[in-house]
């Protein structure tokens, strides 16, 4: 089996598709897609390469000129990845909000980070990486509005599960959006090559924008001209910033998404939990949320319903977070009880 790559790069992608056995309700199959498996830890990796590479062969962006994002973290971390190893520096932007361990991981790799105030939110790390960008003259990746990112989806992630379903039913496949990359691009492949799988889109409860059915307000240029009026503070990072992003937006005006839930955030940490401890599947807040609306939706569907759930990143990334805030450093009673009873 042995396989040589020419470089890290070369391993983004072709994440597993695992069947979920415990957790399943009878007669449901249920699997989820663990992006986790991406060099990187998350399935920003893909987008991460794919704007770069669309950049280069564009010509958008120069030998040695720097890269500048915002970020919540895994797209920086892909970001950081991509450019050490393509020797672009990067300099990312990222509220102060999200968890330390991200901005260590992105110094680790070399990677520049701003901080910007929580109080001013995604909106906030935005502008200041238009600033930046227009003061020195640094490449700006947009994540939120770069074509390059649902297109790497329609080329992998897509083109990956239909692959993974081939003459099997598919009929539930369940997301929720950072930038709606993964929702647009994948969107796009099952519209097309499988018609009959129902697109579930999963959001917070506490920042319900598609549910809300309010408009975004934007710029001229695409970007968002304030925070949406439907958006509060929620814990599942590297969801729903305070905007809808743009292709989210093109996603929900050209593909058909059949439908929205809106996940608590104590089902969003329940979930990622119990993905752990039942299946051996370790996983973020966002995974937990999504795998949250699958199993709202697996349990009033009919015996043979096959579901396909995205798990965006890995449990890693959460440590510092409320994900973790129980799980002690020190030994239990129970734990030390079991150490004694052999005196």
């Amino acid at each position: 089996m042995g396989h040589k790559y020419a470089s890290i790069l070369e391993t983004v992608g072709r994440t597993p598709v695992v069947r979920i056995n415990r957790l399943a309700p009878e007669g449901i199959n249920l699997f989820v897609k663990i992006e986790a498996f991406n060099p990187l830890g998350s399935v920003k990796d893909r987008l991460a390469l794919g704007i770069i590479e669309a950049a280069e062969k564009s010509g958008a962006l120069k030998p040695g000129q720097t890269v500048i994002e915002a970020t919540s973290g895994n797209t920086g971390i892909g970001l950081a990845m991509v450019c050490a190893a393509k020797g672009y520096p990067l300099v990312v932007t990222m509220a102060e909000s999200f968890s330390v361990e991200r901005r260590k991981l992105m110094r680790f790799l070399g990677a520049k980070v701003i901080l910007t105030p929580a109080a001013l939110r995604a909106t906030g790390m935005v502008s200041k990486t238009i600033e930046l960008a227009k003061k020195h003259g640094w490449f700006w990746a947009r994540q939120f509005e770069n074509d390059a990112n649902p297109d790497m989806h329609e080329r992998t992630t897509g083109p990956e599960i239909v692959e993974a379903f081939k003459g099997e039913r598919l009929d539930y496949w369940v997301t929720g959006y950072g930038t709606g990359g993964t929702l647009n691009g994948v969107a796009r492949v099952l519209n097309r090559e499988r018609p009959e799988t129902r697109i579930v889109v999963c959001e917070p409860e506490d920042a319900p924008l598609l549910g809300s059915g309010e408009e975004q307000a934007r710029n001229p240029d695409g970007t968002p001209s304030a925070g949406h009026p439907a958006w509060k503070p929620h814990p599942v990072q590297g969801w729903t910033p305070d905007f809808i992003p743009k292709i989210t937006e093109d996603a929900v005006k050209t593909q058909k998404i059949d439908q929205v839930i809106p996940i608590p955030n104590a089902e969003a940490m329940r979930w990622s939990r119990e993905l752990a401890v039942k299946e051996g599947i370790f996983v973020g807040i966002s995974a937990g949320a999504t795998f949250a609306g699958a199993m709202k939706i697996a349990a009033d569907a009919p015996k043979g319903t096959t579901i396909l759930v995205m798990l965006p990143d890995t449990g890693e990334r959460y440590l510092s977070t409320p994900l973790f805030a129980d799980i002690p450093a020190d030994m239990t009673e129970e734990e030390q009880a079991i150490s004694d009873s052999v005196g």
